[in-house]
């Protein structure tokens, strides 16, 4: 498995200046080389993509889609998926944001609990004429929005993301899967899903009950080993890696957004002492968690 391409890497292969790969970007994807296919990777952005007119199939590690015109795909950085161009002169749209664009509600309200992003959900929908024509509104609304000098507009550009999704969840799935399923993505899949629904964390007394590949592997009833060599395989990172990045990011957000002490918000995420959460924070990042939020309340 290849390393994740970063959105600067994806603005980079398109012959676009690194400096326009921010928290958010959305085009037209006129706008881009056309690309015959890309390989399986990870990456480390979510994608929303509207097909307008062109011909392809998106492929995963358990299915294959087929996409022809009006359809809106959702990608996620936890999934690698390949794409193969079958016609020529595509257009549409895409937009592309990185774990930094999204504040806490929309990743505790909206994102998080999307069956659009879900592990293992349907990612292509095709939506009737009425819907593509909403869509395409929006998606013109957020290329406009983005060279506007407003100074809330990514405020309004996650907004926009969020009426995008609404108007998807309208739409009945009704795309056509080949399914190989292989048991590595199938454990997988049930591992990211099960390790997610942890999170967001809402309160003190809201605490996380897996903490480590054992207690994963002890709920699907699998060795561990199985478990870390399936996990592995489909995304290129160890059970253990995938647990300490979405603890992190955890309490990176409760840092922020809550007023919760360094204690609560260790318990709550599995360290009985604060002492052992403090020591954990640090090796991670770098910082202590007061220094982290001291640093992000001043900014």
């Amino acid at each position: 498995m290849q390393s994740k391409e970063s959105a600067g890497d994806f603005h980079e292969r398109h012959g676009k200046e690194r400096s326009s790969a921010g928290q958010f970007n959305v085009y037209r994807v006129n706008e881009f080389s056309p690309e015959i296919s890309f390989p399986p990777n990870r990456r480390d952005f979510y994608k929303i993509s509207l097909v307008v007119k062109g011909e392809g199939i998106l492929s995963y590690a358990d299915k294959m889609i087929h996409i022809k015109d009006n359809a809106i795909s959702f990608t996620n950085p936890m999934i690698p998926y390949s794409w193969e161009k079958l016609s020529d002169h595509p257009s549409g749209y895409f937009c592309m944001f990185t774990e930094a664009f999204i504040d806490y509600d929309l990743k505790g309200e909206t994102l998080s609990e999307s069956p659009l992003f879900k592990i293992g959900a349907n990612p292509v929908l095709f939506p009737d004429q009425k819907s593509m024509g909403v869509l395409t509104g929006i998606f013109e609304q957020m290329v406009t929005e983005m060279q506007s000098s407003y100074i809330n507009k990514y405020e309004l550009l996650r907004s926009y993301v969020q009426i995008i999704m609404h108007e998807a969840l309208k739409i009945e799935p009704t795309a056509n899967y080949y399914q190989p399923g292989t048991s590595s993505a199938r454990i997988s899949d049930l591992f990211l899903e099960l390790l997610e629904r942890q999170f967001p964390i809402t309160s003190p007394q809201h605490t996380v009950h897996l903490k480590n590949a054992n207690e994963f592997a002890s709920r699907l009833n699998i060795h561990t080993n199985h478990l870390n060599k399936a996990v592995k395989e489909i995304t290129g990172n160890t059970t253990t890696e995938l647990i300490t990045a979405r603890i992190i990011k955890e309490a990176q957000a409760l840092l922020r957004h809550s007023d919760w002490g360094i204690a609560e918000i260790g318990f709550c995420l599995g360290f009985e002492h604060s002492s052992n959460f403090i020591n954990f924070f640090k090796k991670q990042t770098g910082q202590t968690p007061n220094f982290f939020r001291r640093q992000n309340i001043a900014f």
